[in-house]
């Protein structure tokens, strides 16, 4: 009988490690569908369209992209191919692309990833003016924005490169490159 009782135990004892197994994973799997669930945007858009005003009813700015998510996690907006247009009185406004970008929950930073290009058309005061770059820090409370990868500035028929740049798009306009600066100019 003794041997008889220990087999019972010992099959209690393997039954209840297998029990302990089974709802150790069964824990494990529902843990990792709330992280997913956690890390899922809460809603999206496609064609996404937003246009902020001035408190003098002008535009101020407008972000429009193919695709928005937005995530409830840490409030995150990501964009696909966003374009972000910035107005000033009296002048042709900014127009900022990229690949990619996110913008935090405040609103405010725009954080543009792979190549962005920054383009001004010409006017009667202005020439037109290109700017080439990538993975653009955009502030748009103040239209300011800052890189530290190459920059190249184009006004025809004149180009300037380097490395980093901040840049002001409200008057005065402030283009500044910060190392290894290059340019080829024409003078007529």
């Amino acid at each position: 009988m003794t041997a008889q009782k220990n087999f019972q135990i010992f099959i209690y004892v393997g039954l209840a490690a297998v029990l302990s197994w089974w709802l150790v994973k069964l824990n494990e799997q529902r843990d990792a569908e709330i992280k997913i669930a956690e890390n899922s945007p809460d809603f999206f858009s496609v064609g996404y369209y937003k246009k902020e005003m001035g408190l003098d009813g002008l535009p101020k700015s407008e972000l429009s992209a193919a695709r928005m998510e937005h995530y409830k996690a840490d409030g995150s907006t990501h964009l696909q191919q966003p374009v972000m247009t910035l107005f000033n009185p009296n002048q042709n406004p900014w127009s900022i692309k990229s690949e990619t970008g996110i913008m935090a929950a405040d609103g405010d930073s725009l954080q543009l990833n792979g190549k962005a290009y920054i383009n001004r058309d010409a006017s009667k005061t202005n020439s037109a003016l290109t700017i080439n770059t990538s993975d653009l820090r955009v502030k748009l409370a103040s239209h300011y924005a800052q890189t530290q990868a190459w920059a190249e500035i184009i006004s025809p028929p004149n180009r300037t490169e380097g490395i980093g740049m901040e840049a002001t798009f409200v008057s005065p306009i402030h283009l500044k490159l910060l190392s290894k600066v290059k340019g080829r100019y024409e003078i007529k």
